[in-house]
């Protein structure tokens, strides 16, 4: 099984994602980075861990549509079986989700359905709620809306800060994002 990681911002989720997969406790293999924005930090970690990377924007195609179908044929050119996504800063549209129905995951800083979208740590701090967490789902074509595959609770603890209680959502990730990855491609290949 041939895995590619789309990501657009630091990659931190990827790095521990890559050597997951280079330590061998993810199944398959992870052939690709593609990123959304060629300065973005992850390009970098992509080179550190040897990951071939590729990237460019929706404004260098001229258009989402554009976008999308160039995307898919460098998912092809790698065939790419599974995506999952780190941090990936864009909705898929129905070109790559229609191809790959049921084989693209995600990572959200939030206990969905509450928070779904951008900002949601800072949306839940904001709120005064108890507790947030981590969601891993498939996509669909909703925002944040597709099957649950595992969900951590994160607390928000009186003495936080909207730092400190992203980086304790990013210790969750961390840890959550590898197991429920490994979990569906283990699904994936039976």
């Amino acid at each position: 099984m041939k895995v590619a990681i789309l990501a657009s911002g630091n990659g931190t989720n990827f790095e521990v994602l890559a050597r997951h997969f280079k330590d061998g406790d993810l199944p398959g293999e992870l052939v690709l980075l593609f990123c959304n924005h060629p300065d973005a930090p992850v390009m970098e970690r992509a080179k550190r861990l040897r990951i071939p990377a590729v990237s460019f924007t929706v404004k260098s195609c001229g258009g989402k549509e554009e976008y999308e179908q160039r995307l898919l044929a460098v998912l092809q050119e790698y065939r790419v079986d599974f995506i999952a996504l780190a941090g990936y800063l864009r909705v898929i549209g129905p070109t790559i989700l229609d191809h790959y129905a049921h084989r693209i995951i995600n990572l959200h800083p939030a206990w969905l359905p509450e928070y779904p979208g951008l900002h949601s740590i800072e949306r839940a701090f904001n709120d005064q709620r108890a507790q947030t967490g981590v969601t891993v789902h498939y996509i669909d074509s909703g925002l944040d809306s597709g099957p649950i595959i595992a969900q951590e609770h994160v607390p928000i603890l009186p003495t936080d800060t909207i730092e400190t209680l992203a980086a304790r959502v990013h210790e969750t990730e961390h840890h959550l994002y590898p197991q429920a990855l490994k979990q569906a491609l283990k699904k994936e290949q039976n």
